[in-house]
């Protein structure tokens, strides 16, 4: 038995854990600062963020149009339908490299000025992008509509760094995963609203395109009104050694002062402790990157939010349109189903919070993976072989809707908050920018290559995501330990020895041998 593994075990032994001579006296739930930043910053930067990836489909051939027409007019410039598809292509590429970078920005900006501050910083993107999406038009620039890409794609980046971190440092122990899910919540909330805005009945004209793409900023402007009722980040105030403000921040989320100060005493014990270890109050991008006893947690948050693309969400929704139409749909009618079956997604998400409070993370994403891997399977074998047997454009839809339902109860939330319960509040900033740059350079790798796949591959295409998600399972079924109920500290040491580390197996081992101990 190794140092790690008896540091391990006497904490459990002596239940010497940070935060756990403070839980059963800790009882603070859902307050109005909680629910109104919860729901305002989920409302004014993750919807937002997923409005951008829903609302650029619909008007495309619109705004294609005008964009040749005005490179014409401005520069004299005739492009091919080969050079329009080229510059479609950058204009919704600009988007997901914003993304990338604005990824990365979100550690620094986090870490530099703050939790609560990030989500201003992503506010003002939002707003200057949309800003540019609405007077683009007017001045008949393309150059300004290139640029609003590049800025809400800065801003999606940013916050799928900061919001899962910041909304859960700010939720009471039991909550942190409830909290955690909002993120995922918002993305695909945006998504689906983005979706109906640009219909071709409601905005997503040749003439009001413009007005679709800058219909966000009525969210960002309406839940930025609320920035004065959100608190900083406690664990945060108390990293820096501002322990007069983070005690401020927690006054305004706890019932009584005497239960703020008792959270306020448990974050101080647990940055005392963090700094004797590792000498720094936090990490950046390089010291994470560094450290071998962040290797196996980087690798499951990395593998998480990179799996969660690659999982093939993109390409189903995708095929969803043609497969409707197998079945006997119009084209109308299957994009209305298609709409139909975001909706279903956006349903099912809003039961996730329910789900991280009750269930146990492990199963719930290893069932997820492995669920999603067969659907992918039968959908590959429904949809190549649905001209030859007439059930099967049937069960494309059965499998459709079940890869949908499975994707959403643990593959397309966890990823978004996974990072802040395997890693502590020092280095937590960088991790979550790591994995994030993950989800956003595969959903790159997916858009520049699902094309050329689908053409060379056909239906077979499913074949590959399905592969792995079961891979996912796998990976998920040695190295990932359970972290619902569980104190961060505790997480940290059962995968602090890299692909030695056997969480499940080293957990369980501990706890026969306390037991054992006890017992005698």
């Amino acid at each position: 038995m190794d140092r790690h593994d008896e540091e391990y075990g006497s904490a459990l032994k002596q239940d010497k854990s940070p935060y756990r001579n403070t839980l059963h006296k800790r009882t603070r739930g859902w307050n109005k600062a909680l629910f109104i930043t919860g729901l305002a910053t989920t409302f004014g930067s993750a919807v937002v963020g997923g409005y951008n990836i829903g609302v650029i489909n619909a008007p495309s051939s619109y705004m294609q149009a005008w964009a040749n027409e005005t490179l014409y007019t401005k520069y004299g410039i005739q492009l091919s339908s080969g050079g329009i598809d080229l510059l479609w292509s950058f204009i919704v590429s600009i988007f997901l490299v914003g993304g990338a970078v604005g990824s990365l920005g979100g550690s620094y900006v986090a870490n530099r000025i703050g939790r609560k501050r990030s989500y201003l910083t992503c506010a003002t993107l939002f707003t200057i992008g949309s800003v540019c999406f609405h007077i683009c038009r007017f001045l008949s620039s393309v150059e300004l509509l290139i640029l609003g890409r590049m800025l809400v794609g800065l801003g999606a980046g940013m916050t799928m760094t900061c919001l899962p971190m910041y909304l859960s440092e700010i939720a009471p122990f039991h909550l942190r995963g409830t909290l955690g899910v909002f993120c995922s919540m918002g993305f695909t909330g945006g998504v689906v609203v983005g979706q109906v805005v640009s219909l071709q009945e409601v905005l997503g004209t040749s003439d009001l395109w413009h007005y679709s793409m800058s219909f966000q900023l009525i969210f960002v402007i309406l839940c930025t009104l609320a920035y004065p009722i959100f608190p900083e980040s406690p664990k945060y105030l108390c990293l820096i050694g501002d322990r007069s403000g983070a005690l401020r921040e927690l006054k305004k989320l706890c019932d009584n002062n005497e239960m703020a100060e008792d959270e306020l005493n448990s974050m101080e014990m647990l940055t005392d402790n963090t700094e004797e270890e590792e000498g720094s109050s936090q990490k950046g991008l390089l010291d994470v990157l560094k450290d071998p006893k962040f290797l196996l947690p980087l690798v499951l948050v990395c593998a998480l939010q990179g799996g969660q693309q690659l999982s093939g969400i993109n390409a189903v929704f995708f095929y969803s349109v043609s497969i409707f139409e197998s079945i006997g749909f119009s084209k109308s009618n299957a994009g209305w189903a298609n709409l139909g079956a975001g909706c279903l997604n956006l349903c099912v998400s809003f039961f996730s919070p329910l789900l991280m409070a009750r269930v146990n993370r492990r199963p719930l994403i290893m069932l997820s993976c492995f669920g999603c891997g067969v659907f992918l399977f039968l959908l590959s074998i429904f949809y190549g072989y649905s001209d030859s047997y007439s059930s099967f454009p049937m069960l494309c839809v059965v499998a459709l809707l079940g890869y949908i339902l499975l994707y959403q109860i643990g593959l397309g939330p966890v990823p978004y908050f996974i990072g802040v319960e395997l890693f502590e509040t020092a280095e937590r900033s960088s991790a979550m920018a790591l994995g994030s740059l993950s989800s956003w350079v595969c959903n790159f790798l997916i858009g520049m290559c699902f094309t050329s796949l689908r053409t060379w591959l056909g239906a077979a295409v499913f074949v590959i995501f399905g592969v792995v998600c079961i891979l996912l399972t796998l990976l998920l079924k040695v190295y990932m330990p359970e972290t619902r109920g569980k104190d961060t500290s505790d997480i940290v040491n059962l995968v602090s020895r890299g692909f030695q580390s056997r969480p499940v197996e080293r957990k369980d081992k501990m706890l026969n041998r306390i037991n054992n101990e006890l017992s005698s």
